[in-house]
């Protein structure tokens, strides 16, 4: 019975020696790492600021091809399309009438000659006889008047071939401007006259060229301002709005109207642009960017920033601690995606963009830069 007992005791006190080990930790304990949160260094980048405007294409020039005297067109002498050169014949005229009158009247003036000169001599033959008493003074006077009237006939007679000249010229009718000359409206064979209101064709010079604008009366005054600091503004094109094709040569802002249309409340600008392809065509419309200004300032995408309810907007920066803040900003409009930030935050200054939502301000986070998609 003994012997039992202490067998017994033994195994209690093993029993009890076991239980007093530590427990083993449980696996996977310990704190968890810090989140690791997008961010974008804020610097200073190059803003162009631009206004985009409703634009149509006009001629630099333009110029109606008419007929100045009444005919028959027998002969056209220019390519339709083509480009013509300033005092290029383009049509003739049937001209036999005019070349008929310019004869007459140059025989005219030869007839008037002859007849000066017989009333010359007559007054001078009078002015002998005056002398001579075998003449009254009036019929002396008579024929020195006669004499000056034939000066004046012969003056009449010579602007009537000066007349006949220039009818003659206008059976010819030349190109008035250079440019590209558009189809012919008359065929030869054709009756015209010079009160007609179909012109025989249409010349329009294309290079340059204008793009005519409108701005309203309050936005047009940042354009004066600009215009009046650097002379002129640099324009582009925007053929296609689908595709967003430009044109590839920049134009210049070079006229603003100096007043507002009552009408509409706006004002009339006009940019320059170079058009050596004569790519842009009278009429097309377009859209025009303006630059006003080049400017450095510091962007922040729209995505990096909440709304409060305050209507104010605020961002999580990581400072040097990598700490998250909470900074309120200010803007002065949109670049693009991003807000033109101008207080609030300093170049230089971490950005969180992307995993904000999972952080609150003093929290500790791991960084990565923020790659920005497409």
């Amino acid at each position: 019975m003994i012997k039992k007992l202490v067998i017994a005791a033994i195994s209690i006190i093993a029993i009890s020696g076991c239980s007093q080990e530590p427990a083993p930790q449980a696996a996977g304990g310990g704190q968890q790492p810090p989140p690791t949160v997008s961010v974008l260094e804020v610097v200073l980048q190059p803003v162009e600021n631009t206004v985009t405007l409703p634009g149509r294409v006009s001629p630099l020039r333009q110029s109606q091809v008419r007929p100045q005297v009444e005919g028959v067109i027998t002969e056209r002498l220019f390519e339709e399309g083509a480009f013509v050169e300033q005092g290029q014949q383009l049509y003739q005229i049937d001209d036999s009438r005019y070349a008929a009158q310019l004869a007459s009247a140059k025989a005219d003036v030869k007839s008037a000659e002859a007849n000066r000169k017989t009333l010359e001599a007559r007054s001078e033959r009078y002015k002998g006889l005056l002398d001579k008493n075998a003449v009254s003074q009036q019929e002396y006077d008579d024929a020195v008047a006669q004499a000056a009237q034939a000066d004046a006939q012969i003056s009449v007679a010579q602007a009537a071939v000066a007349l006949a000249q220039v009818d003659l010229e206008f059976t010819k009718v030349y190109a008035p401007i250079s440019g590209q000359i558009s189809r012919s409206y008359v065929t030869v064979g054709a009756l015209v006259t010079s009160n007609q209101t179909q012109q025989l064709a249409t010349i329009t010079q294309l290079d340059p060229i204008y793009v005519d604008m409108q701005q309203s009366g309050k936005g047009v005054l940042k354009l004066r301002r600009a215009m009046q600091e650097s002379g002129t503004l640099p324009v582009t094109l925007v053929l296609d709005d689908m595709t967003g094709e430009s044109y590839e040569h920049e134009g210049k802002l070079k006229f603003s109207e100096v007043t507002v249309d009552e009408t509409t409340g706006a004002v009339a600008l006009r940019a320059e642009f170079p058009n050596p392809e004569s790519l842009l065509m009278p009429g097309l419309f377009t859209k025009a960017r303006v630059s006003i200004s080049n400017t450095e300032e510091l962007l922040v995408p729209q995505r990096a920033a909440t709304r409060q309810p305050d209507t104010s907007l605020s961002v999580m920066v990581v400072n040097a601690q990598n700490e998250v803040e909470a900074r309120t900003i200010a803007i002065s409009g949109t670049y693009g995606d991003q807000y033109i930030v101008t207080s609030g935050i300093s170049a230089g200054d971490k950005v969180i963009v992307a995993g904000y939502q999972k952080v609150r301000p003093g929290a500790q986070v791991n960084t990565k830069p923020w790659q920005p998609q497409g």
